[in-house]
Protein backbone atom coordinates (compact mmCIF):
# COMPACT_ATOMS: atom_id res chain seq x y z
CA UNK A 1 0.00 0.00 0.00
CA UNK A 2 2.70 2.56 0.82
CA UNK A 3 4.63 2.17 -2.42
CA UNK A 4 1.37 3.13 -3.93
CA UNK A 5 0.45 6.02 -2.30
CA UNK A 6 3.94 7.34 -2.92
CA UNK A 7 3.75 6.68 -6.51
CA UNK A 8 0.23 8.50 -6.84
CA UNK A 9 1.79 11.47 -4.46
CA UNK A 10 4.86 11.01 -6.87
CA UNK A 11 2.02 12.12 -10.02
CA UNK A 12 2.06 15.48 -10.77
CA UNK A 13 -1.84 15.08 -11.05
CA UNK A 14 -3.28 17.38 -8.44
CA UNK A 15 -5.39 15.28 -5.82
CA UNK A 16 -8.14 16.89 -3.46
CA UNK A 17 -8.06 16.20 0.55
CA UNK A 18 -11.17 17.10 1.91
CA UNK A 19 -11.43 18.24 4.98
CA UNK A 20 -13.76 15.29 6.49
CA UNK A 21 -10.76 12.85 5.40
CA UNK A 22 -8.19 14.60 7.06
CA UNK A 23 -9.53 14.42 10.29
CA UNK A 24 -10.04 10.91 9.60
CA UNK A 25 -6.32 10.62 8.99
CA UNK A 26 -5.90 12.28 12.42
CA UNK A 27 -7.61 10.08 14.33
CA UNK A 28 -6.71 6.56 12.86
CA UNK A 29 -3.35 7.73 13.16
CA UNK A 30 -3.78 8.22 16.87
CA UNK A 31 -6.47 6.21 17.90
CA UNK A 32 -5.57 3.20 15.66
CA UNK A 33 -1.69 3.23 14.90
CA UNK A 34 -0.87 5.41 18.80
CA UNK A 35 1.05 7.88 16.81
CA UNK A 36 2.08 10.75 19.31
CA UNK A 37 0.14 14.27 18.38
CA UNK A 38 3.05 16.19 17.53
CA UNK A 39 4.11 13.60 15.12
CA UNK A 40 0.28 13.37 13.79
CA UNK A 41 0.60 16.71 13.27
CA UNK A 42 3.86 17.06 11.35
CA UNK A 43 2.75 14.11 9.26
CA UNK A 44 -0.93 16.36 8.55
CA UNK A 45 1.44 19.09 7.44
CA UNK A 46 3.44 17.77 5.06
CA UNK A 47 0.56 16.00 2.93
CA UNK A 48 -1.35 19.28 3.02
CA UNK A 49 1.75 21.32 2.02
CA UNK A 50 2.52 18.56 -0.70
CA UNK A 51 2.68 20.54 -4.31
CA UNK A 52 0.04 17.98 -5.58
CA UNK A 53 -2.45 17.96 -2.88
CA UNK A 54 -5.22 20.53 -2.94
CA UNK A 55 -7.70 21.46 0.08
CA UNK A 56 -10.29 23.73 0.22
CA UNK A 57 -9.08 26.23 2.99
CA UNK A 58 -5.32 25.56 3.87
CA UNK A 59 -4.60 27.98 6.42
CA UNK A 60 -7.32 26.46 7.99
CA UNK A 61 -6.74 23.19 7.98
CA UNK A 62 -2.55 24.47 8.80
CA UNK A 63 -4.48 26.27 12.13
CA UNK A 64 -6.44 23.05 13.34
CA UNK A 65 -3.37 21.22 13.35
CA UNK A 66 -1.61 23.99 15.09
CA UNK A 67 -4.66 24.18 17.88
CA UNK A 68 -5.05 20.48 17.65
CA UNK A 69 -1.09 19.78 19.03
CA UNK A 70 -0.71 22.80 21.25
CA UNK A 71 -4.20 22.86 23.18
CA UNK A 72 -4.59 19.40 22.96
CA UNK A 73 -7.92 19.43 21.98
CA UNK A 74 -9.46 17.04 19.55
CA UNK A 75 -9.15 17.55 15.78
CA UNK A 76 -12.94 18.22 15.61
CA UNK A 77 -12.59 20.86 18.21
CA UNK A 78 -9.38 22.19 17.14
CA UNK A 79 -11.16 22.42 13.60
CA UNK A 80 -14.12 24.20 15.07
CA UNK A 81 -11.62 26.81 16.67
CA UNK A 82 -10.03 27.35 13.80
CA UNK A 83 -12.98 28.06 11.52
CA UNK A 84 -14.24 30.38 14.66
CA UNK A 85 -11.13 32.24 13.99
CA UNK A 86 -11.31 32.25 10.54
CA UNK A 87 -14.77 33.42 10.12
CA UNK A 88 -14.39 36.12 12.67
CA UNK A 89 -17.21 34.83 14.90
CA UNK A 90 -15.08 33.41 17.73
CA UNK A 91 -17.69 32.28 19.59
CA UNK A 92 -18.34 28.54 19.63
CA UNK A 93 -21.25 27.14 21.22
CA UNK A 94 -19.92 23.38 23.22
CA UNK A 95 -20.18 21.63 26.25
CA UNK A 96 -16.78 20.82 25.88
CA UNK A 97 -14.33 22.97 28.15
CA UNK A 98 -11.40 21.60 26.77
CA UNK A 99 -12.21 24.63 24.01
CA UNK A 100 -11.53 26.89 26.81
CA UNK A 101 -7.67 26.20 26.64
CA UNK A 102 -7.92 27.82 23.61
CA UNK A 103 -7.22 32.01 24.07
CA UNK A 104 -8.18 33.32 20.59
CA UNK A 105 -12.01 32.13 21.07
CA UNK A 106 -14.81 32.28 23.51
CA UNK A 107 -17.03 28.76 24.37
CA UNK A 108 -20.69 29.97 25.58
CA UNK A 109 -22.45 26.90 26.81
CA UNK A 110 -25.90 26.40 24.75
Amino acid sequence: MAQRATATLASPEPLLLCDVVLAECVYVLSSVYDVQRARVADLMRAVITHPTIVTIDTPVLLRALAIYERARLGFADAYLAAQAEATGVREVLSFDRALDRVGTITRREP
